[in-house]
């Protein structure tokens, strides 16, 4: 009897899902106290410099407002913005006490009078819920 519960318990364990933490993005929109080129060009560098690399970083780019975009639902309220992708939580708590990015905050933080940051939890496409049937008007449109 116990041999047969130990074997329960074995496949249970081997074929239970483990929680895995959700890769974490953070997005961060600055808008400069001058907002001219060489302040730009100088916080996209002070990004490289300071904040590229850090243990966790799946994902990171840093540039500046896409001008040519001026729909109405568009912010045009920053000049540059920073996008990172943490493997976890866990690693984007380690980047906010990390030395570098308190360097990169003492050194940059002159350069912005504004900084809006969104991070939010990531869900894979593997793991999303499947969409449901077409509607009727897409397979139209699709020639179906």
């Amino acid at each position: 009897m116990f041999k047969a519960l130990a074997l329960v318990a074995a496949i249970l364990f081997v074929s239970t899902p483990y929680a895995v933490a959700a890769p974490q993005a953070h997005m961060v929109f600055f808008t400069l106290t001058e907002p001219n080129d060489a302040n730009r060009d100088q916080l996209v560098a002070a990004c490289h410099k300071y904040l590229a690399d850090h243990t966790g970083v799946i994902y990171f780019t840093v540039g500046t407002i896409a001008e040519d975009r001026d729909r109405e639902v568009n912010d045009t309220s920053f000049q540059v913005a920073l996008h990172v992708v943490f493997d976890s939580p866990a690693a984007h708590d380690t980047y906010q006490t990390h030395p570098r990015h308190l360097a990169f905050i003492k050194e940059a933080g002159p350069l912005w009078s504004g900084v809006k940051v969104f991070d939010s939890n990531l869900v894979a496409a593997s793991a999303a819920a499947a969409p449901s049937a077409a509607a009727p008007q897409e397979k139209a449109a699709a020639g179906e």
